[in-house]
């Protein structure tokens, strides 16, 4: 039970990434008009023309993976970063809008966590390596 409903959550949640990743390349979802701080950031994003195709690349890529049994690990990691800059943007900029953000992030640290044996042989070998 429990690892069929970390799959359809792991599902959705890939699914969101990647329309979120298409939308921005194709811009075929309406945005709402945003306030001037958002504005200012989006501004100053805009000034870096790599960083929202980069964001994209990132969000397609990692709701892929997460979406896969076999390479949920990866996709995990993979969209973390991502997870973490959409959750302080709406701690900052937009409260209203952080609880389908902070869903999100639990089902990532869920997928974390059900795979943590596998990022633990990793964590071993650093220490290992800076203990000597």
């Amino acid at each position: 039970m429990k690892n069929n409903t970390l799959f359809i959550l792991t599902l959705l949640f890939g699914l969101m990434m990647v329309n979120a990743g298409l939308n921005k390349f194709l811009h075929y979802m309406p945005m709402p008009k945003p306030d001037e701080d958002t504005m200012a950031i989006f501004g100053a994003f805009s000034t870096l023309l790599w960083i929202m195709p980069l964001v994209a690349i990132i969000e397609i890529i990692g709701g892929i993976l997460i979406s896969i049994p076999r390479f949920r690990a990866l996709g995990a990691i993979v969209i973390f970063p991502v997870m973490v800059g959409i959750v302080i943007h709406h701690l900052v900029l937009d409260q209203e809008g952080l609880a389908i953000p902070l869903v999100m992030v639990l089902i990532n640290f869920w997928a974390i966590a059900d795979n943590i044996d596998k990022y633990l042989p990793m964590i071993k070998e650093q220490l290992e390596s800076t203990a000597d």
